[in-house]
């Protein structure tokens, strides 16, 4: 297995290539990592890229699905809010 490191709100963190970001986040412990507008927190719902629950920004692009993007070395992703437009 090849490891890679990505950045996660400015912390290094260790996964595998191949890895989903979803899937590395959530073998981190996270839970969550989005939260609504009403301060609801989000995270892997679907798994499959329909419901739009486990956005991150990934490289300065919003709205990326977690459980569809793989994470690939040098990633640096940030937890999203709601609150902005």
């Amino acid at each position: 297995m090849t490891q890679i490191h990505i950045e996660v709100d400015g912390t290094p963190v260790r996964g595998v290539a191949g890895q989903s970001i979803a899937a590395l986040l959530l073998a981190t412990g996270r839970t969550s990592w989005r939260r609504t507008r009403t301060g609801r927190p989000r995270g892997v719902f679907c798994g499959i890229g329909t419901c739009f629950d486990c956005v991150v920004t990934v490289n300065g692009l919003r709205d990326v699905r977690a459980c569809r993007r793989r994470a690939a070395d040098g990633d640096r992703v940030e937890l999203q809010e709601d609150d902005r437009a």
